[in-house]
């Protein structure tokens, strides 16, 4: 068996286990939601160190959080949409099938 096949194996048995499958998705908001900051940030062509000052919050937590490395806090969301004068938007929706 190559190691490309025992690798897959591997990912399939691993992603199967409870719980991976929601770290994967928590994972992949984080990086959606530090994207979205970033780009609002670039849009208003400030850099990491303003919007940090602007938010009442460390240059490092600015690229933390936009970098997906951070789970974010409601008050860090609110704090970072206060900041860049965005609306901030927490809801549940049916998903489209």
């Amino acid at each position: 068996m190559s190691d490309r096949a025992e690798w897959a194996g591997l990912s399939d048995t691993r992603t199967a286990e409870p719980g991976v499958a929601d770290a994967y998705d928590a994972a992949r908001l984080a990086a959606e939601l530090g994207q979205a900051v970033r780009d609002l940030r670039e849009t208003r062509a400030w850099s990491q160190a303003q919007l940090a000052q602007t938010a009442g919050m460390t240059p490092s937590e600015v690229a933390r959080f936009e970098a997906g490395s951070t789970m974010p806090t409601l008050l860090m969301l609110k704090q970072l949409a206060r900041a860049l004068d965005a609306d901030l938007a927490i809801q549940f929706r049916t998903p489209i099938r």
